[in-house]
């Protein structure tokens, strides 16, 4: 199929740096959003999922370097590389906390650990098409899960509902940095994919893939916080916990993520179509842990 390039908003772009932030979880409890363990839960299914994931998406883009011939783009590339390194990082320290709390997330771990470094990490191929194709396979998997992470990203930064109910600050910071950071690269995957492939049945095709693994392993991750979580006597969730938290807007509904599937399926989609630079920019002239990043990189 064809690689045409759709227009992208121009004025969405920004120049990607890599901020060295750090957080400090004493005093984070487990339920970080109060009284709502289902909410708490399925958004920390992000710590299971992200520092495997990322650390993946690093080794697949270190791979197709070469492969670019628009320097722009791999600008914009090198920086998401940068980016996604500290967001694998960010979430990988806050498992011991978890863990200190009573909260043991290895077994969990250990499993998406296998699906990033075996079932879809580098596989003895010959050179030539066969591993061309399994590259371009895992760029265009990427592409649609960034499609997912930056619905999310521009989720949390309008999610007043987590403040009105007192969020744990710190949690919040990490949720929100990490956002604002996925809505400044949303169309790095994506020009990519379409740089050095752009086939619309392989976006379709992998589109499918991404997004039936992103349902189950996070029902599955948040069903696996809640069954072994010590504060809780009977730590289930059903679907309707999960449509009323959307409903009180401390989750996304599933609602505007079925909305968000024909936007990405649109031959005419762009990315920075969705969400707002100037948001992202905004919050994270204002994040505590951005800022801090700064002020250590300027001193």
């Amino acid at each position: 199929m064809s690689n045409k390039q759709v227009r992208p908003v121009e004025s969405e772009r920004t120049a990607l740096k890599a901020r060295d932030v750090s957080f400090s979880w004493q005093g984070t409890p487990l339920h970080w959003v109060p009284g709502d363990p289902v909410a708490t839960h399925t958004m920390n299914v992000l710590h299971l999922l992200l520092p495997a994931g990322e650390r993946w998406f690093v080794h697949v883009y270190k791979q197709v370097l070469p492969l670019i011939k628009d320097d722009r783009l791999r600008e914009d590339v090198i920086g998401f590389i940068g980016q996604e390194a500290i967001h694998s990082r960010a979430h990988d320290e806050v498992l011991p906390h978890l863990k200190e709390l009573g909260l043991d997330p290895a077994p969990y771990t250990a499993q998406v650990d296998w699906l990033f470094e075996k079932l879809l990490g580098d596989r003895t191929l010959p050179p030539g098409r066969a591993r061309r194709w399994w590259l371009l396979e895992r760029v265009a998997l990427i592409a649609a899960i960034e499609h997912y992470t930056a619905f999310l990203g521009d989720w949390i930064l309008n999610a007043g509902e987590l403040d009105r109910r007192g969020a744990d600050p710190t949690m919040l910071d990490l949720m929100r940095w990490h956002g604002a950071e996925e809505v400044e690269h949303r169309s790095v995957a994506f020009d990519l994919f379409m740089h050095v492939d752009g086939s619309y049945r392989r976006r379709v095709r992998t589109w499918a893939t991404a997004f039936s693994a992103l349902v189950f392993l996070w029902q599955r991750g948040a069903r696996f916080f809640l069954a072994n979580d010590p504060l809780l006597t009977e730590g289930k969730a059903s679907l309707r916990d999960f449509h009323l938290c959307g409903r009180r807007g401390t989750l996304p509904t599933a609602e505007d993520m079925l909305r968000s599937i024909p936007r990405y399926l649109s031959r005419a989609y762009h990315p920075s179509q969705e969400g707002s630079t100037e948001q992202a920019a905004a919050y994270l002239a204002t994040s505590p842990a951005a800022v801090a990043a700064d002020e250590r990189g300027v001193s």
